[in-house]
């Protein structure tokens, strides 16, 4: 089984007489009365990062995860809990150090403060985030897209596809590694967006798992389909570089995870408005399809149109 019908079968009835917690369709829990929004991930070594002896190379990486669901949510982050689970392989002095310093450093950066968490041994490092936000309006869910909303995207995709394909090794970019690289370890999140989504946006979700994947989850909680031009996708100019030297292939990576990019619908009476706010915010805030009344997800590429079904839609966890 996959962890949707998991979570939909085994979890969900257990939610049920909370209205905060949205049947579990959403990634955050949120108190009204309080205003307050919180959101829980857990990191395992091996699967959500590789090098745990480096911590520069997991932990922004994995904290800015988190924070992302409360951004795209039109929260605000306020405060974190961290667990540990951690063995003797990797903890010592000189990697606690990097850890108080790596955290000091976004603390500060995204003016949040550590709360409380728990520390435990295990064979494999295992960390949980559990982040804290607040908002004096109610988040913007998954579910509220209709159809002819348009479909946006902020920032740029693929990058830490590539990056992660490059420290596996798995391709070379020469020149463009270490670029592609730094964008899997410390993605750039789109902050400043979040005080504005109450204002624009229908429905909203993070591009976590990948484009295709929570494209999905956001059709199904709005009880709708899309249609998504690939020649539209906001793309960095080095990757633009390599699919124009076709050294790849723009639907091989544009639906691959960790982007952790905004992806939101809104009323096409809100077009100028959204591009003078991206200009308001020096954001790239890309246009890239509709949202349709069909339930089906079709994407369209040079003309050329082809359903999701055909497609390795994005990461998901097995059992």
């Amino acid at each position: 089984m996959n962890e949707f019908f998991l979570i939909d079968k085994y979890l969900k009835p257990l939610s049920l007489k909370s209205k905060g917690a949205f049947k579990l369709t959403d990634d955050i829990y949120f108190d009204k009365n309080k205003n307050l929004g919180i959101s829980t991930d857990t990191y395992v070594e091996g699967i959500h990062f590789i090098d745990s002896k480096d911590p520069n190379k997991f932990l922004k990486k994995i904290l800015r995860s988190s924070l992302s669901d409360l951004y795209c949510k039109g929260l605000k982050p306020k405060s974190y809990l961290l667990s540990l689970s951690l063995n003797k392989s990797v903890v010592n002095h000189k990697w606690l150090n990097k850890i108080k310093k790596i955290l000091q450093e976004e603390q500060k950066k995204f003016k949040i403060s550590l709360v409380g968490g728990d520390t435990t041994y295990s064979s494999n490092l295992v960390i949980t985030i559990t982040v804290l936000g607040e908002s004096k309006k109610n988040p913007v869910l998954r579910k509220g897209a209709s159809a002819n909303n348009d479909i946006y995207v902020t920032g740029n995709l693929g990058d830490s596809y590539l990056g992660l394909n490059v420290i596996k090794k798995k391709i070379d970019l020469g020149k463009f590694n270490n670029f592609f690289k730094k964008k899997y370890y410390y993605p750039n999140l789109a902050t400043r967006l979040h005080s504005y989504l109450h204002q624009i946006a229908t429905a909203s979700i993070d591009i976590s798992d990948g484009l295709a994947q929570d494209l999905k989850h956001l059709c199904n909680q709005s009880n709708s389909g899309a249609l998504i031009n690939l020649n539209l996708l906001p793309l960095s100019p080095y990757c633009k570089k390599l699919i124009k030297a076709k050294k790849i292939n723009i639907k091989n990576i544009f639906s691959k995870g960790d982007d952790y990019q905004i992806l939101f619908t809104s009323k096409k009476m809100n077009r100028s408005k959204i591009i003078n706010l991206s200009k308001k915010l020096s954001l790239k805030i890309s246009r890239i399809g509709l949202i349709k009344k069909d339930k089906k997800i079709v994407f369209e590429y040079n003309s050329t149109r082809f359903n999701l079904n055909s497609l390795k839609m994005g990461y998901t966890h097995i059992f």
